[in-house]
């Protein structure tokens, strides 16, 4: 790292093979062309951070290095944003407000990632609920000695509680009304399949 410091890059070859070598190079280098972005996020999707108003294109190859380099992205387009949660659902935690296809997205690649959905929409819970049982259960979860009129749950001796993600967002009464509604209407659902 500190060989990056002393050399000054003249040539494009020169600028190449610094950030071949090492993708973080490009932070020495001023106004680095298409090509030279290109091949540092290639090598090391973080190395976005020290990229001064990348293209979209320089964006994509970054998340799809590194889904997690999205957090160096300022208002990722929702391509680029599906495609870092193609590459690691778990990299929605750094996307502010994503849409419920985003959210959709990174559920189907990765259905533990609902825990990292700050209100995740009904579609996402219902998908969740329907393809990993096991995933669904293991953040929503039976509460029980709760008082429940407040909420509106569908039973007097249970309430259904919301695991990590919209806690985070949400006063605990409001998590568990919604959680309570959105389970009722996938039980009523699950029952009405069955008849």
């Amino acid at each position: 790292m500190k060989y990056a410091k002393k050399v000054k890059y003249q040539s494009l070859g020169e600028q190449l093979q610094a950030v071949f070598n090492f993708g973080y190079s490009i932070k020495y280098i001023h106004n680095p062309s298409e090509v030279v972005q290109l091949t540092a996020v290639a090598k090391c999707g973080e190395a976005i951070a020290y990229i001064h108003n990348p293209s979209e294109e320089v964006q994509l190859q970054a998340v799809s290095n590194f889904g997690y380099s999205i957090a160096c992205i300022h208002s990722p387009s929702e391509e680029v944003q599906l495609q870092a949660v193609a590459e690691n659902g778990y990299s929605i935690a750094c996307i502010h407000s994503p849409s419920e296809a985003v959210q959709l997205q990174a559920v189907a690649e990765c259905a533990d990632s609902i825990s990292s959905i700050h209100n995740p929409s009904e579609s996402v819970v219902k998908y969740v609920y329907n393809n990993h049982r096991k995933v669904f259960d293991k953040f929503f979860e039976v509460v029980e000695g709760h008082d429940n009129s407040e909420v509106g749950a569908f039973d007097n001796s249970k309430v259904w509680a919301y695991g990590k993600s919209v806690v985070r967002a949400h006063d605990n009464l409001r998590v568990e009304a919604y959680v309570s509604s959105q389970v009722t209407s996938l039980k009523d659902e699950e029952r009405k399949s069955v008849e």
